[in-house]
């Protein structure tokens, strides 16, 4: 069975019909371009770009580019934290029909040489903070060093030999003049724009091609569902709202937002540096935030963290939590607590951003109804279609699916079918009114996806950790939780990494939680790894947990653990 959309298919501009690069649909001929601010600096409020100067900016480094002979179809790599000016590299490189491919900040040098390797991006715009790094993965690479520029909001002295990338940018003269190239016909459907990395649970991460009728087609999705009743091609657009930019600018679901739905709609966003939660608190206040695009932790911190309450969060009307599962538990405690309408969303980074998202809050946990254009089937463990309100896995076909994987046909073709469906790897469930659930992941799925998390197989029982936090984040003691697989006696396990409530601590013990935890999960979801307790838990500048740091803890703690470990699971 196939289930459609239950919108009415939009208008989203046809490569063979009109000129769909992005840049024309974000800036359309005819329509004037707002002198308002848009990209504000959250630390320095005067720091801010309008969409009339991030143009002006856009076609001075697409100028630039230019000039240094990087071609049409190269590949630029963005290696950078949050700032204002990280949406005019974005456009300026995917503009000017070179591709995008921005590093996580964390990375280390042999993540950044492996991306550059894979790539074979030919120029690097790095913070001065990651020169040095940016400098020996190019030297790995083999990428001249005159080919890295340091990026910030501000002019920046020659370092190491770096220069500030606004050396190697046009005149604003020049810029006034310059044209970019207009895609027509295929060009828009087969040109990449963008190449983000998907760390995946196994190997190394994979890039995901992106194409300029791929960001266009879900801007308008997005669009569709948030305003329906806006005529964006007559100039209307939506008044009064406000976000915040903390969800990190080299993930696919802080470009749409910030890099492409802020410009499109011209909504002001305060820009965060990086994510410090009494800073994000303060900038809600103080700016009087309207709406919030969050990952689950973030809803976590809300209904957990003391400093919360020292805060007027009044402004806020609405969030869209997306990026990880989110029980239907936390949703509603959000909710009421916050007199707010929050809305769930699935998406990974193969369509781009998102394919499913709620149109009115909901109670139940659905992760909401197919966006405009797109065509979902669930499949059993067989390949046979299944009906309403029985698990599959869900395939997936709309405008916004990705192209592929960079240099990597075999996980394209394991991936995506040559009628273009797409293989999710998550097994929902749908009812006769078109709401899914998220109910499960498939183990064994090629794709890179960085939105569930990773499974624990005990027994040959699939546990998931979301669950064991979720269930964790309950207990009235306990502020922040993560839970991870560890392998003890060659068998693998549940173990939490718990963050206590200050006036919890020293008080309430690893033993105290496994009873309380007893009741409430099944024998084979029992915390059987252990409880340790930390002051927090690792997270992205996203509010996302890092998987990878919580495997690296369990690891390292293992063989200290061994000795209790049987007398635990006897107990358990």
């Amino acid at each position: 069975m196939i289930i459609r959309s239950p919108l009415p298919d939009l208008d989203i501009p046809k490569a063979w019909t009109k000129s769909v690069d992005i840049l024309t649909y974000l800036f359309p001929d005819g329509q004037p371009v707002s002198d308002e601010p848009v990209w504000i600096d959250a630390a320095k409020p005067s720091n801010n770009l309008s969409p009339k100067e991030l143009l002006l900016w856009v076609k001075r480094l697409a100028l630039g580019l230019d000039r240094l002979g990087i071609k049409e179809g190269d590949i630029v790599m963005l290696y950078s934290p949050n700032n204002i000016f990280v949406p005019v590299a974005y456009l300026g490189i995917v503009g000017s029909c070179r591709a995008f491919s921005a590093a996580n900040p964390i990375y280390t040098v042999a993540e950044v040489t492996h991306q550059l390797k894979n790539t074979g991006a030919v120029c690097i715009l790095a913070h001065p903070s990651m020169v040095e790094n940016a400098v020996a993965a190019a030297k790995a690479a083999g990428l001249p060093k005159n080919r890295i520029f340091q990026f910030d909001d501000k002019p920046c002295q020659p370092f190491a030999g770096v220069k500030d990338w606004r050396q190697m940018m046009a005149s604003v003269q020049d810029a006034e003049g310059y044209q970019w190239k207009k895609l027509h016909g295929e060009e828009s459907v087969r040109t990449v724009a963008t190449i983000n990395y998907s760390s995946g649970t196994t190997g190394l991460p994979k890039g995901v091609c992106v194409s300029h009728h791929n960001l266009i087609a879900n801007v308008a999705q997005t669009i569709n569902i948030r305003w329906p009743k806006l005529d964006f091609q007559r100039g209307e657009k939506p008044q009064g709202e406000r976000w915040v930019g903390f969800l990190p600018l080299y993930h696919a679901y802080g470009q749409l937002y910030v890099n492409l739905m802020a410009t499109k709609c011209d909504i002001p966003v305060y820009v965060m540096q990086q994510f410090v939660y009494s800073d994000f608190l303060q900038h809600i206040q103080d700016y009087k935030i309207t709406h919030l695009q969050v990952a689950p932790p973030i809803m976590v911190m809300l209904t957990k963290r003391p400093e919360t309450k020292n805060y007027d969060l009044s402004s806020l009307k609405g969030m869209l939590c997306g990026a990880a599962p989110l029980s239907k538990e936390l949703q509603n405690h959000v909710q009421r607590d916050f007199n707010v309408e929050v809305k769930q969303g699935w998406g990974m980074t193969e369509v781009t951003c998102g394919s499913l998202l709620q149109r009115e809050a909901s109670d139940s946990g659905t992760v909401g109804e197919l966006i405009a254009n797109t065509e979902c089937k669930l499949l059993d463990d067989d390949g046979n279609e299944v009906g309403y309100d029985t698990p599959g896995e869900m395939y997936i076909r709309a405008p916004n699916v990705c192209l592929g994987y960079f240099k990597n046909d075999a996980a394209t073709k394991d991936s995506i079918s040559p009628d273009g469906w797409l293989k999710t790897g998550d097994v929902a469930i749908v009812n006769k009114q078109g709401l899914f659930w998220i109910v499960d992941r498939k183990k064994e799925a090629s794709l890179t996806r960085t939105t569930m998390s990773d499974l624990i197989k005990v027994n040959a029982l699939q546990v998931a950790p979301a669950e064991l936090e979720a269930v964790l984040l309950e207990h009235d003691d306990i502020a922040d939780a993560a839970v991870v697989g560890i392998t003890l006696h060659d068998e693998e396990w549940p173990r939490a990494y718990v963050a206590l409530k200050d006036h919890a601590k020293g008080k309430l013990t690893a033993k105290d939680i496994q009873q309380w935890m007893k009741p409430k999960v099944a024998k084979h979801k029992q915390l059987v790894g252990g409880i340790a307790f930390v002051d927090e838990v690792p997270k992205l500048a996203s509010g996302k947990i890092q998987r990878k740091v919580m495997r690296e803890w369990a690891k390292r703690d293992a063989p200290g653990i061994e000795r209790e470990f049987n007398n635990l699971r006897a107990r358990l």
